[in-house]
């Protein structure tokens, strides 16, 4: 007998997903071409350009110096409040989680875990590399420099490069990557820009960055996003093994679940609505729900009901006894024997 198990809010989730298992024709992935090879070489040539300036203490450190003198947060103080709330736009944990909700969304709409899997990749590749660079280098932030027109490196710091320029870069340009058209990719990656550049510069304007710092988080977060098409089999690989996983996990779950058969409901009979004798009306049948109240019989012997003589619409049966009376000749006799 055929039974259905009760599902899971996890079986429907993957349910949900198996309904388009394959991805839609009009996803567009990004492909590592020649273009897209070329920028990642600039960025990376930028990048190492960058390092270089600030380990030689060229010109790039004597600016970062002047501007950490000027002190913006001092000739701008009315926008110091707006600042502080505009800087956690780069931010890991909320960025994080405010991008995840959106492209979990899209995970769901469009069936497949490719959305969820790059931002995965993405910021694990983040923290790997500007994690690396950071300690690696060493260099102390403007508010614990220690010496004037120093690089201030290898000093146990961990500013170099900006974790939150690269971390906005790479939160909000994901979404430029995984757009579904050309020209949603190009208003993205955009607005991206704009945001990063502003968190970059949000930083270097309350004193916790030197220029330098965002620079190369720009640099760091954008080859990050370049870099990604080289890891979009691992992404297709992930989402294979997910499911084959679930499969393999439905497969044994329904080896050992016991199969429950069906209760099955009780059927009242009813007797046939014939009489046994002729002439003899056929009795209505008791609901099952009503209960009859118990009979108390009087004292004394008594008959069964089934020795009892029947009573038809003919009158009683009964053999006439000579000592009982009817109710109704009872006064007429008394009145006879006493007269």
């Amino acid at each position: 007998m055929r039974t259905e198990r009760n599902l899971t809010r996890l079986d429907r989730v993957f349910a949900r997903l198996d309904r388009e298992p394959e991805r839609p024709a009009h996803l567009d992935v990004p492909k590592m071409s020649r273009h897209r090879i070329a920028l990642f070489a600039a960025t990376f040539a930028f990048y190492l350009a960058i390092v270089w300036a600030v380990l030689v203490t060229s010109w790039l450190v004597r600016l970062d110096w002047q501007v950490m003198f000027f002190r913006p947060y001092q000739q701008w103080p009315e926008i110091h409040a707006f600042v502080d709330y505009y800087v956690v736009l780069g931010q890991r944990g909320p960025t994080a989680v405010m991008v995840a909700a959106w492209l979990g969304w899209r995970s769901w709409r469009q069936h497949t875990l490719r959305p969820l899997l790059a931002l995965g990749v993405s910021l694990l590749l983040l923290n790997v590399t500007v994690g690396a660079a950071k300690i690696g280098m060493g260099r102390l932030g403007p508010h614990y420099a220690t010496t004037i027109g120093s690089n201030e490196m290898w000093l146990g710091g961990d500013i170099f490069p900006s974790g939150h320029t690269a971390n906005a870069v790479v939160t909000w340009g994901i979404l430029a990557y995984l757009a579904s058209t050309p020209r949603a990719r190009r208003w993205l990656s955009a607005l991206s820009a704009v945001v990063s550049l502003g968190v970059g510069m949000s930083t270097v304007y309350l004193g916790t960055h030197w220029l330098s710092d965002v620079l190369l988080g720009w640099a760091a977060g954008l080859l990050i996003l370049l870099a990604l098409p080289w890891f979009e089999p691992l992404i297709t690989g992930a989402e294979s093994w997910i499911f084959g996983l679930r499969d393999r996990w439905y497969a044994r779950r329904a080896r050992t679940e016991p199969v429950k058969e069906p209760v099955s409901t009780p059927v009242v009979l009813t007797p046939p609505p014939a009489s046994d004798r002729e002439g003899t009306p056929a009795r209505e049948p008791v609901p099952a729900s009503r209960s009859r109240t118990p009979v108390h019989l009087a004292p004394g012997p008594h008959t069964a009901r089934s020795e009892r003589t029947p009573v038809t619409p003919a009158g009683s049966r009964r053999p006439p006894h000579a000592d009982r009376h009817s109710r109704n000749a009872a006064p007429a006799a008394r009145h006879l024997s006493g007269g």
